[in-house]
């Protein structure tokens, strides 16, 4: 069953990675970055760090993502660059991808990761999360209300002001 969900997160998340990269609506790459972030959270659930799984919602799905959701639907128009296509580019970028991930892949492999051991005991992460909660709390709330600042900023700059006859049009 763990697999099932394993590779049914995959996919979403994977898949709505490339919807991200690859759409031409910047509302519907925003929304699939949202896919792929509440994914990313998926696999903490599976991993069973719910802690962290919920953080990952609460700060990239409800803040970041709908802040940049917000911000790509209320900038004006004519503020947003067009999309030149050139295929060449495109190909490059996926050549430069692969390149990365083979050299990264390389570096991994090579490190010797499964062979080091270590003398110190397991960690136990809810006494992490617990201390994160007890001792960082006011961090927690200072990012909510910084979070909450930029988003009535980001409405305040994108403000439609249509004046007509020195009043403002409904």
């Amino acid at each position: 069953m763990a697999d099932a969900v394993f590779l049914a997160l995959t996919v979403i998340t994977i898949g709505s990675a490339i919807a991200a990269l690859e759409l031409r609506s910047l509302i519907y790459g925003s929304i699939a970055l949202m896919g792929t972030l509440g994914g990313v959270a998926g696999f903490f659930f599976l991993l069973d760090a719910p802690f962290v799984a919920l953080f990952q919602l609460a700060v990239y799905v409800g803040s970041i993502a709908v802040l940049i959701l917000f911000t790509v639907m209320l900038v004006k128009r004519e503020l947003i660059f067009k999309k030149i296509e050139d295929k060449r580019r495109k190909f490059a970028g996926i050549g430069l991808m692969l390149v990365i991930m083979v050299a990264l892949g390389a570096v991994f492999l090579d490190s010797g990761i499964k062979t080091m051991t270590t003398d110190e005991p397991a960690t136990n992460f809810r006494d992490i999360g617990t201390d994160f909660v007890m001792y960082y709390w006011p961090a927690l709330i200072l990012m909510g209300l910084i979070l909450a600042g930029s988003v009535t900023g980001a409405l305040v700059l994108a403000k439609r002001e249509d004046v007509e006859n020195d009043q403002r049009a409904n």
